[in-house]
């Protein structure tokens, strides 16, 4: 096992891994930018490193001042905890070459997996549905004969990258090159890639992951399934687990699939194959995330699992001691994701010192966050401050708890969605769970 772990990110992530950390008797170094310097991952860590400016290019996507913070202090390990350089193939390969590990995939996975129109062929050569679509589209004509084949409505996708960045949909014809040329400028800006590709838009879908633990010896074990179907532009607000819409007859090729996707790339470690389910039970390959996912703590409340104990004793070489057939799903989670957003003004993020905050409680009820009491949130990064997450025997018991854990809630002297969370979860189409990803377009 690794004596120290340097944790590469900020926030409620990077407190995460380390209370994990903790809890096995692995040390810690937290890495922090000048505005991060009160932050709270940076007090509960053993050590601590400035590497850079309040800009995230300067100090959390700075690859040399990372890496030279784990030279300094003597870490083997780098955890990545997910954005930032959690994906990216060429940090991981600098961690190889510096001989400290990079928790996650390999770089030749992680560079397969991120190349989204690779990634869907790998999968139709494993027998993985995919979304009818194109390849990588290279001018003007050659996608108007693609979307010819393709049909609208569909949408145009950026191959790098994520969050809902480099994508547009697209109605007719007349709006095919005007999209094109949105989509390729918004891509090469995001991520420094403008090559999109297109798929076939599939509407009134769920969006349904497949949470996959792998270690080095080939083993792949899938721990059920999560409904991210609440979303607003791309962006998920809300997730559970189970999903109310999946079958036991769904499931069981949802999770057969996921389980031929890592086995098609050599898997290591935690991830998650993305798929979208359409009202007649079939379901597509849509991405794979090769990390860590936000809403990971609903799977650890339905299978009892700590995912990031068991990231890190995956990467150190341990096997994974137990079978596919124990994995029970006991009761049913759900995650709110509270942001620092406005949505009385158009989500507008909202930066400031946290005046008063009271943590909600009771039995099943998690609160993950790196916020306290008079912390300044500083406007220069992601607006998500926390999330909160309940567990319950039944799906409509969770809610209600979820209800109950929302209104006790307290966060004043910024604004943030919570109050937003508690009307969505109240409204029809969340409790019967006919809910799909278009739920809140125009919202």
């Amino acid at each position: 096992m690794f004596p120290k772990i340097l944790i590469a990110n900020r926030g409620e992530i990077a407190v995460r891994v380390i209370r994990a950390c903790k809890e096995m008797g692995i040390s810690t170094v937290a890495v922090f930018s000048e505005a991060d310097r009160d932050a709270l991952h940076v007090s509960l860590a053993d050590e601590s490193v400035c590497i850079g400016p309040a800009a995230a290019t300067g100090s959390y996507l700075n690859m040399a001042a990372i890496l030279s913070a784990a030279a300094v202090t003597g870490a083997p390990a780098i955890h990545p905890g997910y954005g930032l350089l959690s994906e990216n193939p060429r940090f991981a390969d600098l961690c190889s070459r510096c001989k400290i590990k990079f928790i996650g995939p390999s770089a030749d996975v992680i560079r397969l997996m991120g190349d989204k129109d690779e990634a869907r062929r790998t999968m139709r050569e494993a027998g993985v549905p995919v979304v009818p679509g194109s390849d990588v589209v290279a001018s003007v004509g050659q996608l108007r004969e693609e979307a010819g084949r393709i049909g609208f409505p569909l949408l145009i996708k950026a191959r790098a990258g994520g969050g809902g960045r480099g994508i547009r949909r697209v109605n007719s014809e007349d709006e095919l090159e005007r999209a094109y040329l949105a989509a390729t400028a918004e891509a090469g800006s995001a991520f420094g890639d403008g090559a999109v590709y297109m798929e076939k838009l599939l509407e009134k879908v769920k969006h349904i992951e497949v949470q996959l633990l792998c270690d080095m010896d080939g083993s792949v074990v899938t721990l059920g399934e999560r409904e991210c179907s609440m979303q607003r532009r791309n962006q998920k607000l809300i997730e559970e687990s189970p999903s109310p819409a999946v079958t036991p007859a769904v499931r069981e090729g949802l999770l057969e699939a996921a389980a031929k996707a890592a086995r098609a790339v050599g898997y290591e470690g935690v991830g998650t194959v993305e798929f979208l389910l359409d009202r007649d039970g079939k379901f597509y390959f849509m991405e794979m995330n090769t990390r860590l996912q936000v809403e990971h703590p609903v799977t650890e409340m339905v299978t009892g699992i700590d995912l990031v104990k068991w990231q890190i004793r995956v990467a150190a070489g341990t096997p994974i001691p137990f079978q596919q057939s124990d994995i029970k799903l006991r009761g049913h989670a759900i995650e709110c994701r509270i942001n620092a957003e406005n949505p009385q003004e158009n989500f507008r993020p909202c930066a400031g010192k946290v005046s008063l905050l009271h943590v909600p409680g009771g039995p099943w009820v998690r609160f993950d966050t790196a916020l306290y009491q008079d912390y300044v949130i500083p406007p220069f990064y992601d607006s998500m401050i926390a999330k909160l997450i309940v567990h319950a025997p039944t799906r409509a018991e969770a809610i209600r708890k979820m209800q109950a854990a929302l209104c006790e809630m307290v966060i004043e002297g910024v604004d943030h969605t919570g109050w937003m969370q508690a009307e969505l979860i109240a409204e029809r189409a969340f409790e019967d769970g006919t809910y799909t990803t278009d739920y809140l377009s125009g919202r």
